[in-house]
């Protein structure tokens, strides 16, 4: 008699937000009974299998309760939150069930590139936390899609405009666009990063 394969269970932090979104759906669509949190505020997602009021991450108890529930944490929060996940490192490795976490700012490998202001400010702060969960020594796994076509250019260039501008591009001319990737695909990677990862990703891709 076979054994019936039990999936993870998954927390989406920032779920309801654009990139977190794909994530659940992600999720849901292989198997993981899944949980969501828009962030310091929770609310129902309507795609998700399962919802508790848990509370904000300042009520540490309700989050340390949260994540013995639970298997993998995916992180989405916003870039303005992004500093917040320390909260969630930190109760990670209190918890000790963990088995991945994936921290939140999926666009770009902060410790390989060099951007200009402000932008630099914000990766820094995604170095930090890097650095803090290395430092906490937990189970991670960080992605990296270098760009999201979809979201970019829609958001950089606005090609439904129809207006003229001037656009500064910089750099030497010599980077390519290769690395532009729609969500949907990201967001079934971070999902099954954890088992047989390229075989699924691939299959699901239709490559």
């Amino acid at each position: 008699m076979a054994v019936q394969k039990k999936e993870s269970k998954i927390l989406v932090f920032g779920g309801t937000g654009y990139i977190g979104s794909y994530i659940v759906k992600a999720s849901i669509k292989f198997g993981h009974p899944t949980y969501v949190s828009q962030g310091l505020t929770p609310t129902k997602l309507k795609c998700s299998i399962s919802f508790n009021p848990w509370g904000t991450m300042d009520e540490h108890e309700k989050l340390f309760s949260l994540l013995r529930e639970v298997d993998v944490v995916i992180s989405a929060l916003l870039s303005l939150s992004v500093l917040d996940q320390l909260k969630i490192i930190e109760a990670i490795k209190v918890a000790g069930n963990i088995k991945r976490f994936l921290p939140s700012g999926l666009c770009v490998e902060e410790d390989r590139v060099s951007v200009l202001p402000p932008f630099e400010a914000f990766l820094e702060k995604k170095r930090k936390i890097r650095r803090a969960i290395e430092a906490a020594n937990i189970p991670y796994t960080f992605v990296s899609a270098n760009c999201f076509g979809a979201y970019f250019v829609n958001f950089l260039l606005h090609p439904h405009e129809q207006k003229e501008e001037i656009i500064t591009v910089y750099g030497s001319g010599e980077a390519k666009g290769e690395n532009f990737n729609h969500i949907s695909l990201l967001a079934h990677f971070s999902v099954n990063n954890k088992h047989d990862v390229f075989p699924r990703f691939l299959a699901v891709a239709g490559i």
